[in-house]
């Protein structure tokens, strides 16, 4: 499924986007991982912005290490 719908170039867009909005003050993904850093992610609002900011990354390296096994076996 990962292969059928997600390209490298669409994640990798998905990933920059996601990663950076919004920009001001700063990006989201920026500020839960310091909240989460700190320890002091609790709200469930910030802990969904965080999943819903990431995902695209976390599919990303998903697809990049199984491409990787991939190509060794």
């Amino acid at each position: 499924m990962l292969d059928k719908y997600f390209s490298y170039k669409i994640l990798i867009g998905l990933a920059l986007v996601m990663g950076v909005m919004p920009l001001t003050p700063r990006p989201h993904l920026v500020e839960k991982l310091q909240l989460l850093w700190e320890g002091s992610l609790t709200r469930p609002i910030d802990v969904f912005d965080l999943f819903w900011h990431s995902w695209p990354v976390l599919l990303l390296v998903l697809k990049l290490v199984r491409d990787r096994f991939r190509a060794r076996s």
